[in-house]
């Protein structure tokens, strides 16, 4: 079974439950693994990857690839 038909088997079974100290477990259990995901995938970058990304940035920068932090504040609003 795929990862999306798992998550739909879940969600439905999760609409099910009417305990609400299944669902506050269940919160908790989310919140920490997500939480926990993202420190495993986090790497320091070696002074190679450091300077590649300085020289792209650069690179961006000249050829006009940025956009302005008000102007992503901005769109940001409108996404939620």
């Amino acid at each position: 079974m795929d990862i999306q038909n798992r998550k739909i088997e879940f969600v439905q079974e999760f609409l099910k439950v009417q305990n609400e100290d299944i669902i506050n477990r269940l919160e908790k259990v989310l919140r920490k693994e997500i939480k926990n995901s993202g420190k495993e995938e986090l790497k320091p970058m070696t002074i190679e990857e450091f300077n590649k990304r300085i020289d792209r940035s650069m690179e961006d920068s000249k050829n006009g690839r940025l956009i302005k932090a008000s102007d992503l504040k901005a769109k940001m609003e409108k996404w939620g």
